[in-house]
């Protein structure tokens, strides 16, 4: 078991100011160290005894593993944050964590798009395709059993669609992904999101008036600032 105890005073400082920020460890009192319940818990204490060597933790052997890393365990817990903005999705998927991270391409996973109007859905298959080789203590993140159970069960994932339009709007993935505009343009610095939501984008007509991103004055306005068309039945059809 992994043990680090400093004097006396010093943890009980450190424990009232962990207590402030809501820490999921338990410490029974001033005299015993902050323990670890999980991987993931493991994995926070020993960030913070690394910038503080004088902080007492305990970390039972069953949680003193590599895997699952520090980064994995506060993408899951991000993406799964009832307080920020967005859908909560039946899978923790961090995009910050695979596009920015590891820098995984956006058509990787969503197949297709520059050739094809919808933007594709990465099936189960594919994510396992990776998952399936990492070790198995990244069964601690229930995100990643969540996504063992779909495929065991050849269940789909039914993720929450955030960026909509009207049925009567034409939206074409291919064309704007040829026509060499980013995915950020209109999804936001997904890169950057653990949890994905409709980024706010606010857009303002020559006359003092303004538009929200996926409004008709929002695309409008792009169309003419790249030189597409915006004759109607570009879109209308």
């Amino acid at each position: 078991m992994s043990f680090h105890r400093p004097p006396r005073r010093a943890a009980l400082a450190l424990f009232l100011a962990a207590g402030t920020a809501g820490l999921l460890w338990t410490k029974a009192s001033a005299d015993e160290p902050l323990l670890a319940k999980s991987v993931c818990e493991a994995q926070e204490l020993k960030a913070r005894l690394a910038a503080d060597p004088g902080l007492a933790i305990q970390i039972p052997p069953e949680f003193d593993k590599a895997y699952p890393s520090l980064d994995a365990c506060r993408s899951a817990a991000a993406a799964w944050d009832a307080s920020t903005p967005g859908p909560i999705q039946p899978i923790p998927f961090s995009h910050k964590h695979h596009a920015g991270k590891f820098g995984i391409d956006c058509q990787y996973c969503h197949s297709g798009t520059d050739r094809s109007r919808d933007a594709g859905v990465p099936s189960v298959a594919l994510c396992m395709g990776c998952h399936s080789q990492f070790p198995s203590e990244y069964d601690q993140i229930e995100g990643i059993r969540i996504l063992k159970q779909h495929w065991e069960q050849k269940q789909t994932i039914e993720w929450k669609q955030i960026h909509w339009l009207p049925d009567y709007v034409k939206f074409q993935h291919q064309a704007h992904v040829r026509a060499g505009l980013a995915c950020q343009t209109c999804h936001g610095p997904v890169q950057e999101l653990d949890k994905l939501y409709l980024v706010p984008d606010t857009q303002w007509w020559q006359y003092g008036l303004p538009t929200q991103k996926l409004e008709m004055g929002w695309c409008i306005m792009c169309h003419r600032q790249n030189g597409a068309s915006q004759d109607c039945l570009t879109c209308h059809y």
